[in-house]
């Protein structure tokens, strides 16, 4: 049987059957560890940029004394988000900072010097989000600087939005979190469940849905027992058990869990009537409807073996990485360090980085965690394909485009990869599959801009010369009239002219 006959009969056994993979979770001993507090670090670095968008605007000066929940930044444009104080001091720098990111690219943020009172500011009694109109759930969620925390960092209230534009009658919360090492969202679930489902209750008043299933995987036993309990008065919400297998936590692939149904290649689930938040989301609307607080701190997995004591932890946003760590207390020299998982999150280029709302987990590994193999020669063995959750051709994309044949590569699916990293997991020769799609994506992406650049180029260069037509034909037509004008006015002249020599002609024969 030849390679695309395999392929084919693999894929006519249904993406159910072989999507996905199954890397050891790693999440305890952290997951058991009870919730621990950071610190307050004496510096907090607050960028302008951690959500999906434009980034805010500052409206706080150097040496301005804040309190915590105090707005530092206003959304600029229809995506962006609100960022807050996440402590009480004084503004004392607003620069750059290197960005959590392997780039080690500098971004912008707003130091605060932290005054050690914690102090929130003061705020209005919260009223019943129930008796808000959804428009209004929607601002204040906005003004809280509420994102998905899942992740995506998308802003909360546009999305709740979108969800009640398009009717949906079903809100689906992720309680996935099918990444190895991390245990974040199953913490929070397990402490804050009660929370959460009060958060669920308001969204589902926020988008006009009729009922909630919240997926968890079902390696999160004590997570599903809380939230069960939870929810139990609740007849419109449903917890739901979900296979153990990664990228469960992927907004698509929990929706054909718990539904049955498929999402479209170029579809959203909102297409088929239902919306996806992340149970953390849904704990930071309760947060801002209950307590009129922003969002100025998370729960972060710190874990890896080179962590002493590995847990979660309550961070506040703008903390380094190396309060984190100092905290948690490295036992060895970390060979890398990654924020988020290990599949999909960045690789961080120092510890000087600081924690934005995203950021759902700290991994301080150890050389044999993060042993590296070089890369050898596909061997067609079709283990990419069978653990692809898209099903898509990973190995028949990868040799596209490493002929540049980028076309080639969107036409067998490119633009639905997901960068889970399924395939370069599984993949016997260690071909970094994953980099090679993000690489191809950059570079249709690089082709798109230059594409629009010279459109609109060509644009003004066309509007110029019609400009330089019109002007030149206008002044043509001016010139035009304005000879037409001496003319009829030098005729006018001489029929005068010629008028007046008649008249005294006339006189003096008389």
């Amino acid at each position: 049987m030849g390679l695309m006959e395999k392929i084919f009969a693999l894929l006519e056994h249904g993406p159910g059957e072989h999507w996905g993979v199954h890397p050891d979770d790693r999440k305890r001993p952290a997951a058991d560890a009870p919730v621990r507090i950071l610190p307050l670090p004496e510096r907090l670095h607050v960028p302008l940029q951690q959500h999906i968008g434009a980034a805010a605007r500052p409206i706080v000066l150097v040496g301005q004394k804040v309190l915590k929940g105090q707005l530092l930044a206003e959304a600029q444009g229809v995506t962006s988000a609100n960022i807050h104080a996440s402590t009480s001091g004084t503004i004392t720098a607003i620069g750059e900072i290197t960005a959590p990111h392997p780039s080690g690219l500098p971004c912008a943020a707003i130091t605060i010097t932290a005054d050690g009172e914690d102090r929130w500011i003061e705020t209005e009694p919260a009223v019943d989000p129930f008796s808000l109109a959804p428009k209004d759930i929607a601002a204040r969620i906005a003004a809280a600087g509420v994102v998905g925390l899942g992740g995506a960092t998308f802003p909360s209230a546009l999305k709740l939005g979108l969800g009640l534009r398009a009717k949906i009658h079903t809100l689906i919360l992720n309680g996935g979190e099918c990444e190895p090492y991390l245990s974040c969202d199953d913490r929070l679930m397990r402490d804050f469940a009660a929370e959460i489902v009060d958060g669920v209750r308001i969204m589902l008043h926020a988008t006009g849905a009729q009922k909630a299933q919240i997926g968890i995987e079902d390696n999160k036993p004590e997570a599903i027992a809380a939230m069960t309990t939870a929810a139990r008065k609740y007849a419109e919400i449903t917890v739901c058990p979900v296979p153990a297998r990664y990228p469960m936590g992927s907004e698509k692939h929990l929706f054909s869990a718990l539904t049955g149904q498929e999402v479209p290649a170029d579809g959203r689930t909102t297409d088929l009537g239902a919306l996806v938040h992340n149970v953390g989301t849904a704990w930071a609307v309760h947060e801002a409807l209950r307590n009129n607080r922003p969002l100025v701190e998370r729960i972060v997995t710190v874990n890896g073996s080179a962590i002493a004591f590995p847990g979660n932890i309550r961070v506040p946003v703008g903390a380094l990485v190396e309060d984190v760590l100092a905290y948690a207390s490295l036992k060895e020299e970390p060979a890398r360090l990654v924020m988020g998982g290990p599949m999909m999150g960045s690789l961080l280029p120092h510890t000087r980085v600081p924690v934005v709302k995203g950021s759902s987990g700290i991994l301080a590994l150890t050389a044999a965690e993060a042993a590296a193999y070089d890369p050898g020669p596909c061997i067609r063995c079709s283990s990419c394909v069978r653990a692809c959750p898209v099903g898509l051709l990973p190995l028949e994309m990868s040799a596209r485009i490493a002929t540049s044949d980028l076309n080639g590569a969107v036409d067998l699916g490119l633009k639905d990869c997901i960068a889970c990293g399924c395939c370069s997991f599984v993949c016997p020769s260690h071909i970094p599959l994953v980099h090679y799609f993000n690489h191809a994506k950059g570079e249709l992406a690089a082709q798109g801009r230059t594409q629009l650049r010279n459109e609109a180029a060509k644009r003004l260069a066309v509007a110029r010369a019609e400009r330089i037509e019109r002007d030149t034909r206008e002044k043509a037509e001016a010139a035009a009239r304005r000879k037409a004008e001496r003319m009829a006015q030098k005729a006018a002249e001489a029929a005068a002219a010629a008028a007046a020599g008649n008249t005294t002609a006339s006189e003096v024969t008389t």
